[in-house]
């Protein structure tokens, strides 16, 4: 405890006839979703969160008369178990999908100046679905486009339960399949370095293999786009909460654990400032690091594997002009740093002007250039690819930086990352960095609150509701 007083006695009937009971570490999206299922299932879910909010790093906070998110998030279709947690917390209308792929893909790079290009799908079946788009590709060459079709069928022919695919590097393996540089940074990285938060040649084929495989290969409507058009502090925090008090959780934001212990008896304690809490059951659904320090002695057969996955940052760039500079809802870019560049105008609650955000993923070379470096450096790149720009007066500029925005998906890291089982009865870990095949983002966050709920509740002797798993039969 911080003041170092005894801690208070446990809560009543938390555990033992009154009904099984478990415990929440962390209000993330894992977290969140372990505590819905749980408590659907009939258990009484205690949820601790740190900080003042929910959503972990998906989150909104207020610049004057801005709602601004922390970075842009978004899913794709093929994402079945965050649009079940959308669902669940009735916000699936606040972050539509698009009715079919089309990104707008502008590259400067060539001395004439910009240029239009556009990957979208048709209404035809795997993998025809993407070839009028591939055939149209303005910024490869045909020789370049052929070579692309060649080496998605033989990604689609992978096995992704190769554990050899984890130990191989994604660049090394589409160089030996004919891809020139211009079309890993045209294709493969345009969609690779926003879903993995690495380059090709940082990230592990088997988790590159599975975002194709599954994004663009599996299913015509499966990379469709979804974004929230809401602020996202709407779905993971008010939402989020609002469907968590409905279910009966208690939630404590602003209540950090400093420990977890297991008691003679079989139950747990959580001790927090103040307080401990005694629970048949507790979800460890908070970052890797921090789930190490919690972690009692021999929890885990090698614990200092969590500490060796690595981690990459998100570089989020926030750019206010004083007219509408830019007529769609995104692009990504080619021939310039800028990578993806939304319009958040409408979800900010801005009046009048434009609000765009820059999302630039991998960003180690960036995230610690001070606001003015960025915005010397990003402001003369926009006026490059957005025409609109030039003319236009910047009211505000910043910038803000996840440091630690997800785990690293380098080759190898499918062997350090833990299942939701841990060696101790009754305790499970949560959160995209386990081991859900997915790399780190909102869809593997919400698979691995559902796969340590599920966990829980064999232990605990409770039934598995269907509806809470309704999504595996969607994927």
């Amino acid at each position: 405890m911080s003041d170092g007083a005894p801690p208070a006695p446990a809560r009543p009937g938390t555990s033992g006839t009154a009904g099984r009971s478990a415990v929440v570490v962390g209000g993330g999206l894992a977290g969140t979703t372990a505590a819905l299922a749980l408590a659907d299932a009939g258990v009484r879910v205690t949820l601790l969160e740190g900080r003042p909010r929910l959503g972990g790093l998906a989150f909104s906070f207020q610049r004057g008369e801005l709602t601004v998110d922390n970075g842009q998030h978004v899913y794709l279709r093929c994402c079945t178990a965050y649009r079940w947690f959308l669902e669940r917390i009735e916000g699936a209308a606040l972050a539509p999908l698009q009715d079919r792929l089309d990104v707008p893909v502008v590259d400067v790079a060539k001395p004439e100046g910009r240029r239009l290009g556009r990957l979208r799908r048709d209404p035809l079946p795997v993998p025809l679905h993407l070839g009028r788009s591939l055939a149209a590709y303005p910024h490869l060459s045909l020789a370049e486009r052929a070579a692309v079709g060649r080496a998605a069928l033989a990604l689609k022919g992978l096995d992704l339960a190769d554990p050899a695919l984890d130990t191989q590097d994604f660049g090394s393996w589409l160089a030996a399949h004919g891809q020139s540089a211009r079309a890993v940074e045209a294709l493969w990285d345009l969609v690779g370095v926003a879903t993995l938060n690495a380059v090709a040649g940082d990230a592990s084929l088997g988790l590159a293999a599975m975002v194709f495989k599954t994004g663009l290969l599996s299913d015509p409507g499966a990379a469709d786009i979804g974004w929230a058009h809401v602020p996202l502090g709407e779905l993971h925090d008010r939402l989020a909460r609002k469907a968590l008090d409905s279910a009966g959780v208690r939630t404590e934001v602003r209540t950090r654990v400093t420990s977890v212990s297991l008691n003679e008896n079989g139950t747990w304690s959580v001790q927090v400032p103040g307080e401990n809490i005694e629970t048949d059951a507790v979800v460890l659904a908070v970052p890797q690091r921090e789930a190490h320090d919690l972690l009692p002695p021999g929890a885990l057969d090698a614990p200092e594997r969590l500490l060796e996955i690595g981690t990459a940052p998100i570089l989020n760039i926030h750019v206010v002009y004083d007219r509408e500079v830019l007529a769609r809802p995104f692009f990504a870019a080619l021939g310039t740093p800028v990578q993806w560049v939304f319009d958040r105008t409408h979800a900010s609650g801005l009046r009048t002007g434009q609000y765009l955000a820059l999302s630039q993923s991998a960003a180690q070379d960036d995230i610690d250039t001070p606001v003015a470096g960025l915005r010397e450096r990003y402001l003369p790149e926009l006026e490059r690819l957005i025409p609109g720009t030039r003319a236009a007066e910047v009211l505000d500029f910043f910038v803000t930086r996840e440091r630690t925005a997800t785990f690293a998906p380098t080759p190898g890291v499918g062997r350090l990352r833990p299942g939701a089982r841990t060696n101790a009865p009754g305790l499970y870990l949560a959160g995209a960095w386990t081991a859900t095949g997915w790399p780190a983002t909102m869809e593997s966050a919400v698979r691995s609150g559902v796969s340590a709920a599920d966990a829980a509740l064999g232990a605990l002797g409770r039934p598995r509701p269907r509806h809470l798993f309704a999504f595996e039969e969607a994927a």
